[in-house]
C-alpha cells in the first residue's frame, strides 16, 4: 500500500496540519510550510453511474499497513490516516479509487488544543449537578483529533401524494350546568379528499459514514459549515486520525431518504392547505441523484469517573460540545435538601402570619 509522510524542511521530522491555519507545522522546530492552492474543485458524482462500476464491499477490504519512514515500524490500521504506533509520526494512506470511494471534500480543523480546552471548560461549567472533578475534562490531554467520513446527497424529487384537507367550522351546542341551560361554541372539522404533486430539490443531505461513533452525539454537533469545506488533499489529514467509512453509499442513500421524507411530507401538507392536513401516502421519485464523500473534523475526548468512561465529542470547527456526563449524587441530595428547607421556611412564615 502506498502512503505519504511530510518531512520538515527544517529538521527532517514529520510535519502536521495545524488547525485554524493553512500550513503544515513541525511539532519540534516549529517550521511551517504553507499549503499552496491546487485549483482542485469539489465534485458531485452521479449515483446511478457509480452503482454500475465494479467495487469491493468495504467490509472485505484489508487493513492498511503503514510502514513508517521515520522508524521503519509497521502499523496496521483501518483508518486512512493515523500515527505510527512506535514513534507517533503521522502517516496518510494514498487511496485506491478502484477499491474505496475517495473523499471529494474535507472540512479542515479550526480548533486547536487550546481552543478545545476552552470549549470543554465552558461545557463542564454549564453541567448542573456534575461532580466537581468534571472540570478535569477541560484538560483534554488525551483528546484525539479525528476526521469522520460523511456522505452528502443531492436529489431533485417529485412526489405524488394522497391525503385529506381539514377545514374548521363552529357549531353551537346546548348543555346543562347546575340546572341552568347554557350554550357554547364547539370547533368541528370537515375533511375533503386531496391529492397532488410536489417538487423539492435537496442539496447536501448529510449522512454519517461510520458506525464507530455515537450517532446521537454526532447529530448534536450540527450544523456544520459545509460551504467552508475544501477539495480533498491528504495534507489536511497529516497528524489527525481519519476513519475509513463503513457505511456503504447505497445504505447512506437510504438513510438520506429517511431525512428527506419529513421535509417532503411538510411540502405535501403545505400543498394541501386548509386548517389541518392528513397525508395518507406519498410516492417519491428521486431524480438526478448525486453524492460525494467528505471528511468532518471532530475532537474525541473521554472522562473517567467512578470507574465508568464517558465519551465527549467536539465539533472541530464551531466548538459545539456533545456527550455523556456523570451526576453527583451528593450535589443532587444537597439540592433536594435545600429545596425542602426553603419550602419549610416559606410554610413557617405563612403559618406565623396567620396567627
Amino acid at each position: 500500500m502506498s502512503q505519504t509522510q511530510y518531512p520538515c524542511a527544517g529538521c527532517g521530522a514529520n510535519v502536521e496540519f495545524a488547525p485554524g491555519t493553512n500550513v503544515l507545522k513541525c511539532p519540534y522546530c516549529g517550521h511551517e510550510t504553507v499549503l499552496q492552492q491546487t485549483g482542485a474543485r469539489v465534485r458531485e458524482h452521479d449515483f446511478l453511474q457509480f452503482t454500475s462500476l465494479p467495487r469491493k464491499p468495504v467490509a472485505t477490504l484489508a487493513k492498511h499497513v503503514f510502514v513508517c519512514r521515520n522508524c521503519g515500524a509497521q502499523t496496521e490500521s483501518e483508518s486512512i490516516s493515523d500515527r505510527c504506533r512506535f514513534c507517533t509520526a503521522p502517516v496518510v494512506a494514498e487511496l485506491n479509487a478502484q477499491e474505496l470511494v475517495v473523499p471529494e471534500a474535507v472540512l479542515p480543523f479550526v480548533l486547536d488544543k487550546r481552543a478545545l480546552r476552552e470549549a470543554l471548560g465552558e461545557w463542564a461549567k454549564s453541567r448542573w449537578f456534575a461532580p466537581s472533578g468534571l472540570k478535569k475534562v477541560s484538560e483534554a490531554e488525551t483528546a484525539k483529533s479525528m476526521y469522520l467520513p460523511h456522505w452528502t446527497y443531492d436529489s431533485r424529487t417529485v412526489t405524488d401524494y394522497q391525503g385529506q384537507r381539514g377545514e374548521h367550522y363552529w357549531v353551537t351546542e346546548t348543555y346543562t350546568e347546575n340546572g341552568e341551560t347554557k350554550t357554547r361554541e364547539v370547533q368541528k372539522t370537515r375533511w375533503f379528499h386531496a391529492s397532488g404533486t410536489v417538487y423539492y430539490d435537496f442539496d447536501d443531505v448529510l449522512v454519517t459514514g461510520t458506525t464507530k461513533v455515537t450517532q446521537k452525539h454526532l447529530d448534536e454537533l450540527e450544523p456544520w459549515p459545509l460551504p467552508d469545506s475544501q477539495a480533498y488533499r491528504p495534507e489536511y489529514l497529516a497528524g489527525h486520525e481519519t476513519l475509513r467509512y463503513d457505511v456503504e453509499p447505497e445504505t447512506g442513500l437510504e438513510n438520506a431518504k429517511g431525512k428527506m421524507r419529513p421535509v417532503i411530507e411538510a411540502e405535501c401538507r403545505h400543498d394541501i392547505g386548509g386548517d389541518e392536513q392528513r397525508v395518507d401516502n406519498m410516492h417519491t421519485q428521486y431524480n438526478d441523484v448525486t453524492f460525494k464523500l467528505m471528511l468532518l473534523p471532530v475532537w474525541i475526548a473521554c472522562y473517567l469517573y467512578a470507574g465508568k468512561t464517558y465519551n465527549i465529542q467536539v465539533n472541530g470547527v464551531t466548538g459545539e460540545v456533545a456527550g455523556e456526563r456523570p451526576y453527583s449524587a451528593l450535589k443532587i441530595a444537597m439540592a433536594i435538601l435545600g429545596a425542602l428547607l426553603a419550602i419549610a421556611v416559606i410554610v413557617g412564615i405563612y403559618v406565623a402570619t396567620k396567627r
